[in-house]
């Protein structure tokens, strides 16, 4: 039987396309994005990320409110996913595809200046 290294995260319940995830049976690759990313933490993690190598304890400062146990899944997560790597120095760091998601959060990056923006307005000229 062939094997293949999806089959390997399949057992660890990671969210990865071609695998039932939240919102899909079929592990469509949106719907896999959407829970991996869903998952609380995970896209501070990866902003976090976006200046260079991070380790462990260093993540866990800068992310403040997080738990170990749960920067410890998520990274695992994340790791499983490519989007993250481990260096041999034990440092996290993004792969190819967490600087793509990077490239992609972009827009959403702008938006969100714009509707603080907006927000900000709406307040000041007493609007709700």
């Amino acid at each position: 039987m062939d094997h293949s290294p999806l089959d390997d995260d399949a057992e660890t319940g990671d969210p990865l396309p071609g695998r039932p995830v939240r919102g899909s049976e079929t592990g469509r690759p949106m719907m896999a994005a959407l829970d991996l990313l869903g998952r609380r933490w995970a896209l501070r993690i990866v902003w976090e990320l976006r200046f260079g190598k991070s380790r462990f304890s260093d993540l866990r400062k800068t992310i403040e409110g997080i738990s170990s146990s749960t920067l410890s899944q998520r990274l695992s997560e994340l790791l499983a996913a490519r989007v993250v790597t481990q260096t041999a120095e034990g440092a996290y760091r993004l792969t190819n595809q967490g600087r793509a998601l990077l490239l992609a959060l972009g827009p959403l990056e702008l938006w969100a200046h714009t509707w603080a923006r907006a927000v900000g307005e709406d307040r000041t000229s007493g609007q709700a």
